[in-house]
This record gives C-alpha cells, structure tokens and sequence, in this order.
C-alpha cells in the first residue's frame, strides 16, 4: 500500500449489516479503516449527520470526501473511482 494514502473512517452501528458488508469489502481491499460507532456516542452521531448530510449508517469517508454509504462505495468501485480514491488521487477521483 502507497504511503500518503487517506484514512478511512466508516461511522456505524453493532447492528448494521451495510456495515459489514462495506468493512468486509475494504478488508478484501487490503484497506484499514477507524470505525466511530454513533450508536455509542450520540456526540459522533450528531458529527457524522453535520459531515454527511445523512442519518443512515454506514458513512464511509476517505480523507475528506465522502463517498457516502455502502451502495455509493459499490457504484463508485464498479465506475473505476473508489481504488484511485483510496490509493491516495485526490477527491477529484470521486468526481
């Protein structure tokens, strides 16, 4: 893995099965990632709604774009953007 790739940060729940599917799929990626889990820090939930607009879990968020849930990280990986994103080629990969 290149260095100077952008963190991932993934806001969830325990009980979010588009949390898993999007934490395995970066795990088969090669990929680590900090979780914030909003259902244990209504704090971090407040964060990721003013980030993200959404109320939904998974937000998925690398460096400082965010890519949205998991079917936004599915349908940008299957465009051809999500890799040059997380590898670290700027937001404009997700544009």
């Amino acid at each position: 893995m290149a260095t100077g790739t952008p963190p991932i940060r993934i806001y969830s729940t325990a009980i979010c099965p588009y949390c898993v599917a999007a934490k395995n799929f970066l795990k088969s990626q090669g990929r680590e990632w900090t979780e914030v889990r909003v259902d244990l820090d209504p704090a971090e939930r407040e964060k990721m709604v003013a980030l993200a607009r959404r109320t939904s879990v998974p937000q998925i968020f690398v460096g400082e774009v965010h890519v949205g849930g998991y079917d936004d990280m599915m349908a940008l990986h299957r465009a051809g953007r999500l890799l040059p994103l997380l590898d670290g080629q700027g937001p404009e990969a997700s544009a």
